[in-house]
């Protein structure tokens, strides 16, 4: 038989029956038992079946009981309104179920922080409550609105308006002040609700009261949500003749009463935050308002903005890397004891663009993951707010696995360092977390962290980025005389960037334009980007486009004129003939100065067509500018003679570049100002786009053909406009300011004797010792130094002794430590100053290969002759060279006393070349040899060998040879010394054959 027992007690239900009750009670036959569980839990529950009982047999007489009635209510006098003000006020404001808000505390503590969803979602929440009249346009702009944000921009959007409310939460409600109150509470809450989930939610209710509007913006004041009242501005009569919905022909036969506006009140906001006379505007304006005004307040975007909407750099974070000033000094002592990483004067134009944020969301040379993804995805992903946990991943450790970050960002072109086998040799057995970047004058400008080193894949890269086939094309060149290896590693600047070139005034970082355009008020920036002088035709599109952004709504557009600074190719202009050009048109007021900000843009010129355009509007957006301004055959250029297929042809189709900047992912909310090319209109006097209904009143005037008018020194035309301005040698009137015009026809009537700035690269103040004189700039071919004692000019080939004590030598420094200029002595000059050396094609000579550890120079009276000799190679036919391993640059022309350690032989296209490895005298202390010297400063001779025999590859030349990479003996070193000295003494005297070019001073030895 079954036996029936009660379900066991919860803990909760022992705990509070345990009281009174013992644990233990006697049992038969003697000893203790548990008490019975049955007797607890019917002790426990006794009430409730009682309490049960009673109720059935309530339920058992109500039943049987007929025509029972209850008593009637009087509802007559009963008002909804105030029974529902009266619960409300009843009612906690806030009724926090969300443990972890604590009392009175926000729920988004038990939700997801608003700050992440919006940086998910990309936008932000906003309710904008659009209130006026019956047919005031609420319902049909926001309808028009609704598809601009989601169809156009992809944002998220609903709007609430009678039909959907009423039909649904507001179904029971009327029309009755208190009626229309509660509609306003229950739309308004619900708003809430949907803006902090991230939507643009659209209100449009006629809502006539101020109170209620007010309590609808309070309840978003008091929760952080963004909220805009919209009134739409329509007059009675004009709402009453457009009647879309026959409501107002009802009102005026009788058949409706109460109705807002008419015979109910109405009361318009006194503060909105907009107002729109629709009635006088299209829908397309009224929607261009509300998008600046969104725009403005960084709805469209889903983290933060610049003030009036300006965009924050792709990444969402302003990108500054200098050092502040209080740290400065500290670093600069830390980047001296770091091996050095070679700066080309290209490496310091992309080095400016990321240290100063104009690559954002980069904050070093790219690390192997980044360029990957840009070469194959022409983006960077990225997680500012990590929303994935992936916030910083750019700056790690190239990892191949792992992601799951999926917001993008726009990155076309790859930003890379090269060095060389040298470089890395330095950097991997430095043991150093950290690298100093030098540049070319030996000037540390960066410290680069944390280094990540892998294979420079030139080929993958050229092919991606530019699409062609061309081996002559300039910047492919420079891609592949790069070194094998790229360096990748987050930057930290050591103060400004500088030229020193007269242009710096017009350099400003990425972080101080945007300032700039904030203290000019712009509630939009549109950059527009040249590398050749200003003219009208170029005027013409800069002023469309601001008419344009007017015309959209916006009340202070500003203008980006932005030069293009970093490296460019030969033939394009100079910068400083540009820059002093653009000058001249804002001067003149072919441009207004207050409205136009002029700034020079850092980054190389690499001619990658459609694919570098899009590097260039998203680097002008990390800047502060939503609008980008593009023209025909944006960074194209001609095929060179050995292009493949396109030879001195365009190797981008000319429409290429502005459609790919309209269709490209990732440039986030920027927008594009596109125009097709301009003539000279014969009959108006202006560049436009041209009239097809009169082709031939225009003219066009290519970038060939104004060179050949500005070399040949044209003049205004006279008119009637003549056919061909070439045959006139004229320039058409209006079509360059004066002052613009003659800069730019000094440039091409000067472009081989005067000397320009072609683009940004340093100059600077030689590093010279004291006893010397100079002429010209350093850098430059014409920089001459010459050696002085008691203020006359000696050779310090002929008239400085070989020997300053017995064992102690003279050196002179050519070429200072860390400093890549090829300087030496010159042979068959008076004097034998020191100049630079240049290649065949006669351009400057510099070391390539990586930043010298060492100091280099020559040893007075030597000469090593090419008919001495050995081992079938001969002589280099120059002095001795030396190079000075001690701790520090010795600036040039600096005489030196040294000891002598040991000596190298390279053998050099086909000569022999020895190498004196000596050291300062006042450094030599323990240091006699080159086994002292290993001693002291281990891996020394290792890098010695590598740098003589790979250093000339970087320039495309054939690896050197050394007789032996084991330096000789000092001893041995001294005889060839020696030996040498001897043969410069046959030269002296003219006892040799050769020499006879070369200046030997004083014959007398």
């Amino acid at each position: 038989m079954a036996v029936w027992k009660y379900a066991a007690l919860s803990q909760e239900e022992a705990q509070q029956a345990g009281g009174g009750l013992p644990e233990t009670v006697p049992a038969m036959g003697g000893g203790t038992a548990s008490y019975a569980e049955d007797d607890v839990a019917l002790k426990r529950r006794m009430p409730f079946c009682i309490g049960l009982t009673v109720l059935l047999a309530i339920i058992y007489v109500l039943s049987r009981t007929e025509n029972m009635q209850c008593p009637t209510m009087d509802l007559t006098n009963v008002d909804l309104g105030d029974l529902r003000a009266q619960r409300l006020s009843l009612t906690p404001p806030h009724i926090i179920e969300c443990a972890a808000a604590g009392e009175g505390g926000s729920q988004e503590a038990c939700h997801l922080p608003r700050k992440k969803r919006y940086a998910a979602v990309g936008q932000k929440g906003i309710t904008l409550w659009m209130t006026g009249l019956s047919g005031s346009g609420k319902s049909t702009i926001a309808k028009a609105l609704e598809e601009e944000l989601v169809l156009r921009h992809g944002k998220h959007v609903y709007r609430l308006d009678g039909d959907n409310i009423r039909t649904g939460l507001n179904r029971d409600l009327g029309f009755s002040a208190s009626d229309r109150a509660e509609s306003v509470r229950r739309v308004g809450e619900l708003a809430c609700l949907m803006n902090d989930a991230g939507t643009v939610t659209i209100v449009s209710l006629v809502s006539p009261y101020r109170e209620d509007r007010y309590i609808a913006r309070k309840r978003h004041e008091n929760q952080g949500l963004s909220f805009m009242e919209v009134f739409m501005d329509v007059p009675l009569d004009v709402v009453q003749d457009r009647d879309p919905k026959g409501l107002y022909k009802k009102v005026a036969a009788g058949e409706i009463k109460g109705f807002t506006g008419v015979d109910a009140p109405y009361e318009p906001p006194l503060e909105p935050e907009i107002i729109l006379p629709n009635y006088k505007m299209s829908i397309e304006e009224c929607v261009a308002v509300f998008m600046q005004k969104l725009r403005a307040e960084g709805v469209l975007e889903g983290g933060d903005v610049y003030p009036k909407g300006l965009p924050l750099p792709d990444g969402g974070e302003v990108v500054d890397l200098h050092v502040s000033s209080s740290q400065l000094n500290a670093k600069k002592a830390e980047a001296a004891t770091l091996p050095r990483v070679l700066l080309t004067d290209i490496d310091l134009n992309w080095l400016q663009t990321i240290g100063e944020g104009w690559a954002a969301p980069l904050k070093g040379f790219m690390r192997e993951g980044a360029l990957v993804q840009t070469l194959h995805h022409n983006s960077l992903l990225v997680d500012p707010y990590n929303v994935t946990g992936h916030k910083g991943q750019l700056e790690a450790p190239t990892e191949w696995n792992g992601y799951t970050t999926r917001n993008r960002v726009s990155m076309s072109i790859p930003i890379v360092l090269p060095i060389s086998d040298f470089t890395k040799f330095c950097v991997e057995k430095s043991g150093k977390s950290s690298v100093a970047l030098s540049t070319k004058d030996g000037v540390v400008v960066a410290i680069l962290r944390n280094p990540e080193i892998y294979k420079n894949r030139k080929e993958e890269i050229v092919t991606r980025t530019f699409g062609v086939i061309d081996p002559g094309h300039p910047y492919i060149k420079h891609i592949y005389s790069g070194g094998d290896w790229l360096l990748g590693g987050e930057i930290e600047l050591l103060g400004r960037i500088k030229y020193n070139d007269g242009l710096d005034q017009y350099r400003l970082t990425a972080k101080e334009l945007v300032d700039e355009f904030v203290r000019r008020g712009a509630d939009a920036v549109f950059a527009f980007q040249t590398r050749n002088p200003t003219h009208a035709g170029h005027a013409y599109l800069m002023k469309t486009a601001r008419e344009k952004l007017i015309a959209k709504g916006y009340q202070n557009p500003i203008l980006w004129l932005s030069p293009l600074g970093g490296w460019t190719k030969k033939d394009d202009v100079p910068l400083d003939v540009r820059v002093k050009q653009h000058v001249a048109v804002l001067n003149e007021g072919m441009l207004d100065p207050k409205t136009t900000v002029m700034a020079i843009w850092p980054a190389p010129m690499i001619y990658a067509g459609p694919t570098e355009v899009i590097f260039h509007a998203k680097s002008r957006r990390n800047a502060g500018a939503g609008f980008f301004v593009v023209g025909r055959d944006p960074a194209g250029m001609k095929g060179s003679t050995e292009a493949a297929t396109l030879m001195e042809d365009d190797l981008y189709h000319p429409d290429h570049g502005r459609y790919v900047l309209q269709t490209s992912p990732g440039l986030g909310e920027m927008e594009l100002v596109a125009f097709q090319q301009v003539k000279y209109d014969k009959r108006d006097h202006i560049m436009k786009t041209p009239d097809p209904k009169r082709p031939d009143d225009f003219i066009s005037i290519s970038g060939s053909k104004m060179r050949l008018l500005a070399r040949n020194g044209a003049v205004p035309c006279s008119l009637p406009m003549p056919t061909d301005v070439v045959a006139a040698n004229c320039v058409p009137p209006g079509f360059m300011v004066p002052t613009g015009w003659a800069i730019v026809v000094d440039y091409y009537q000067n472009s081989e004797t005067k000397r320009w700035v072609p683009w940004s690269q340093p100059i600077v103040r030689a590093p010279l010792a004291a006893d010397t004189g100079v002429e010209g700039q350093y850098g430059t071919k014409d920089f001459t130094v010459y050696l002085k004692q008691q203020g006359q000019t000696i050779s310090p080939w002929h008239d400085l002794p070989l020997k300053a004590s017995q064992d102690v030598y003279t050196g002179v420094i050519e070429i200072p430590m860390f400093t890549t200029a090829k300087l030496e002595v010159q042979k068959n000059i008076q004097g034998n100053p020191i100049k630079q050396d240049t290649h065949d094609d006669g351009s400057l000579r510099f070391y390539m290969y990586g930043s010298p550890p060492f100091n280099y120079g020559m040893l007075p009276q030597t000469w090593e002759d090419p008919a001495a000799m050995e081992g079938g190679y001969g002589g280099d036919n120059d002095p001795l060279d030396i190079i000075e391993v001690g701790s520090s640059p010795l600036p040039i022309g600096t005489v030196v006393k040294v000891k002598v350690l040991g000596a190298l032989r390279l053998i050099d296209s086909g000569e022999s070349d020895s190498k004196i490895i000596v050291i300062r005298q006042e450094e030599a202390g323990s240091i006699q040899d080159i086994s002292s010297l290993e001693n002291m400063k281990p891996g020394t001779i290792t890098r010695l060998v590598q740098w003589l025999k790979y250093y000339k590859t970087a320039e495309g030349k054939g690896v050197n040879s050394l007789v032996s990479e084991i330096p000789t003996s000092a001893m041995e070193a001294v005889q060839i010394i020696e030996s040498c000295h001897t043969r410069w003494q046959t030269l002296k005297n003219g006892t040799s054959a050769e020499g006879k070019d070369f200046f030997l001073g004083r014959r007398k030895v």
